[in-house]
């Protein structure tokens, strides 16, 4: 059973409770020793013994390992308290060119509330043979090099240390040259070839040898360069570095392509012989990735990622060699200055998910780490939460944090985001955050709460029956069950049908529904009492008013009132004075539209005219006038179609025709008329007309001897058949209403007893107080309009 297995919470959470009270340093160390390379599962001590601990109780006791940002490569067994090695361990990648590797790390013992450090010494084995940086190493020698003359041969490297590392060179046999080994300042071996016997090109032009460095382990480990020498003419100056060491400085977060420094010679010979070219002579293998060196300017620049954490000083050399093959080499010491580039890391190492409303101060929440790769003020942490929290920070040793309350969590608050910055002391400082999510336990004390205080609704008439018009919504800020919020209707307007059968509501979302289409012409608002109840126990709930404005479409056509319509559809006739003047009101067209708003405002339009110049028509009173006087010319009956429009989209209209004579009693009017329907009427029409005159003449003749008669008899009384001749039917012309005559419809009698004032005053009769309906119906619309927008805003 490994160290990663499950810990009893409730021990976690009440060893964390006391942390703060009994958490102190480090309680002890113990150290290790192991070589590199090591299998997984092997055994690297004893530490359930070392650290005094009882096995059979440690399965018990949560213990863990807590690595400092770094990865985990030990596990510890609960089993047997024996500490093993969990991954591969190289010395020299984990450590490079340190002489003691150490990794360090801590025990955390839960129930005694203990840390316990560990160092394990990593030591090195002989895994590494030495190896050259390039595979062929060419020479050029001139023939006329003195006995004595020595040339530099590339360096073997072995990352191994002690005698595992590099101990010594060899060169094959040969009768011109020797080997000289040297050991510069560093401890380093390098090698020098040197020239035992003079060469003779036309000897010999090339020689090939073979140069094997070995190491001191056991069992020994080589490596080996081919060296090809060519031999040349003379060539008796070398190239010289301007120093022999270079020593640079350089931030670690400088830009790709950036310039480092020049390495420059000077060469005394001439022509081939001065040309130089630069390289690499020795490198590391992590440096050869950040550095580049231009071989023909000596430049030497950045191509890879500097990074101060994984190395402070690189060291190099630059051979610098000319045509004829005589070089030269300079020693560069870079070293790299700290930048704060590395952010905090936060590490929690324990939580607490959640805990009661009622939670006393100090109550332990969680134990953080925060780690900084970054070194010096740049690896300083400062770590805070928000001040509005009922919570703080408190430091328990080393860059261990515990957070705790400070007073009771606000109940209300269902849930806490407790954001924890951490923040170093760099320039400019850069900073991490990480959330940790706190649940609170709750209960029902607050009733759902909508989201205004009253709604408004607005829906077109003619709705689709089913579809939702509206939707309310109630918030509640407890929990769960108790934050479940159902929706009904108690009440509405309404009395004489059932709420039911207009509107219903959705009792999970709110949605409302209409039940059946609206009729704006039949009711226009609706008001509803919504109630929204949550399912806490006792329940607690809250009501709205919800107001619904049917919003009037245009569904009506105008209906025309006047004049009166016949079985054609068209009007009976009407008489205008031959004498009468430009402006002379011929009649007017009186109708009415059962909606309501812009779709009630009507327009009168002159459709057709057997004479277009000779009448004009009111767009907006329906008043058809005289646009000039009557001539000889023109004929005595005209025939006008007038169209009545609304103002709706689309609009909807209707049309009656007018049937108009110019004469000056209906006498006149009758033979002209008989003329000019030639073209327009039936021969059965003409004969009706000729009856009808002769009807109306006999009539006459008749009505003038009565009343001769009744006037005669008037004189000596009254008689009450004959009251609808007298005054009180010229009042009530005088008011604009019509008269009646006693009931009498013949449309004789109605030209005879009406004067033309009167028939004007007949057509207007429905013209101020159907007007100002009109004009006060379309202000009220517009005042549901615009209480709707701010109601749906």
């Amino acid at each position: 059973m490994e160290l990663r297995g499950n810990i009893p919470k409730c021990q976690i959470f009440i060893l964390f409770f006391f942390l703060f009270f009994f958490w102190g340093t480090i309680s002890g160390q113990i150290s290790y020793s192991i070589p590199e390379e090591m299998q997984k599962g092997s055994f690297v001590g004893d530490t359930a013994k070392d650290l005094g601990l009882d096995i059979k109780e440690l399965s018990d006791r949560g213990v863990r390992i807590i690595s400092r940002g770094m990865k985990q490569y030990f596990t510890l067994s609960l089993n047997n308290g024996h500490l093993y090695i969990s991954e591969r361990i190289d010395r020299e990648q984990i450590c490079g060119r340190l002489e003691n590797c150490l990794l360090n790390f801590e025990i955390l013992v839960l129930d005694k509330v203990k840390l316990f450090a560990v160092e394990v010494e990593i030591t090195d084995i002989n895994d590494n043979a030495p190896s050259f940086p390039v595979e062929e190493v060419e020479l050029k020698i001139t023939e006329t090099t003195g006995k004595g003359e020595h040339f530099l041969l590339p360096e073997a490297r072995d990352p191994d240390k002690g005698l595992n590392s590099l101990q010594s060179y060899q060169i094959s046999k040969n009768k011109h040259f020797s080997l000289d080994v040297q050991t510069g300042a560093d401890g380093g071996k390098y090698a020098e070839l040197v020239l035992e016997k003079l060469l003779d090109r036309e000897e010999e032009k090339i020689h090939q040898l073979i140069l094997t460095a070995s190491d001191g382990g056991d069992p020994v480990k080589s490596g080996t360069v081919k060296i090809r020498i060519i031999v040349m003419d003379v060539n008796d100056n070398a190239p010289v570095f301007s120093q022999s060491v270079y020593k640079v400085a350089i931030m670690e977060n400088v830009p790709l392509g950036f310039l480092v420094l020049t390495v420059n010679t000077t060469d005394q010979d001439e022509g081939i012989n001065s040309e130089v070219t630069y390289s690499f002579r020795k490198i590391e293998d992590k440096a050869a990735h950040i550095f580049q060196l231009d071989s023909g300017t000596g430049d030497i620049s950045v191509v890879g990622n500097l990074d101060f954490e994984d190395s402070e000083i690189h060291e190099m050399e630059v051979q610098a060699q000319d045509g004829s093959g005589l070089s030269s080499r300079a020693k560069i010491l870079l070293r790299v200055i700290d930048a704060n580039d590395n952010a905090p890391q936060i590490t929690v190492t324990s939580l607490r998910r959640g805990i009661i409303e009622d939670s006393l101060p100090e109550t332990v929440i969680a134990l953080i780490n925060v780690q900084d790769r970054d070194s010096g003020v740049n690896g300083e942490i400062t770590c805070t939460i928000p001040d509005n929290l009922p919570f703080r920070l408190q430091k328990s040793f080393d860059n261990y944090y515990s957070l705790e309350t400070t007073r009771a969590p606000d109940r209300e608050t269902p849930e806490y985001n407790i954001t924890i910055t951490a923040t170093d002391k760099g320039s400019p400082p850069l900073s991490t955050q990480k959330t940790i999510l706190l649940q609170i336990s709750d209960i029902n004390d607050n009733p759902p709460v909508f989201q205004k205080p009253s709604y408004t609704a607005c829906v077109p008439e003619n709705n689709p029956s089913g579809a939702s018009i509206f939707s309310v919504k109630a918030s509640d800020r407890d929990l769960d069950r108790n934050a479940r919020v159902t929706y009904s209707m108690l009440s509405s307007n309404l009395q004489e049908v059932p709420l039911s059968s207009y509107i219903s509501i959705n009792s999970q979302t709110g949605a409302i529904y209409a039940q059946r289409s609206f009729d704006y012409e039949q009711f226009r608002e609706l008001e509803v009492q919504v109630k929204a109840q949550d399912g806490g126990s006792p329940p607690l709930s809250s009501n709205v008013t919800v107001k619904v404005f049917i919003l009037d479409q245009n569904d009506n056509a105008p209906r025309i009132l006047y004049p009166s319509l016949g079985a054609d559809g068209s009007a009976l006739f009407e008489m205008v004075p031959r004498s009468a003047e430009a402006g002379y009101l011929v009649t007017k067209v009186v109708a009415v539209d059962a909606d309501s708003g812009h779709n009630a405002w009507l327009s009168y339009h002159l459709l057709q005219a057997t004479e277009p110049t000779l009448f004009s028509m009111g767009l907006h009173t329906g008043e058809i006038r005289t646009a000039r006087a009557f001539e000889d010319r023109d004929a005595v009956k005209h025939r006008l179609v007038t169209l009545v429009k609304d103002n709706g989209q689309p609009p909807l209209s209707a049309t009656v025709t007018l049937n108009l004579a110019f004469a000056e009693n209906f006498q006149e009017a009758l033979p002209k008329m008989s003329d000019q329907s030639g073209d327009s009427a039936s021969q059965s029409d003409l004969q009706f007309y000729l009856v009808l005159a002769l009807a109306l003449i006999s009539f006459l003749f008749l009505l003038t001897v009565t009343l001769a008669i009744v006037m005669k008899l008037r004189r000596s009384r009254n008689i009450p058949v004959l009251q609808c001749f007298g005054s009180d039917h010229d009042s009530k012309a005088g008011h604009g209403f019509p008269p009646n005559y006693c009931d009498g419809t013949l449309p004789y009698s109605y030209n005879l007893c009406l004067a033309a004032d009167s028939r004007r005053n007949y057509s207007n009769f429905l013209n101020p107080s159907r007007q100002n309906s009109i004009e006060m119906s379309g202000r009220s619309m517009g005042n549901i309009y615009k209480h709707c927008n701010r109601g749906s805003n």
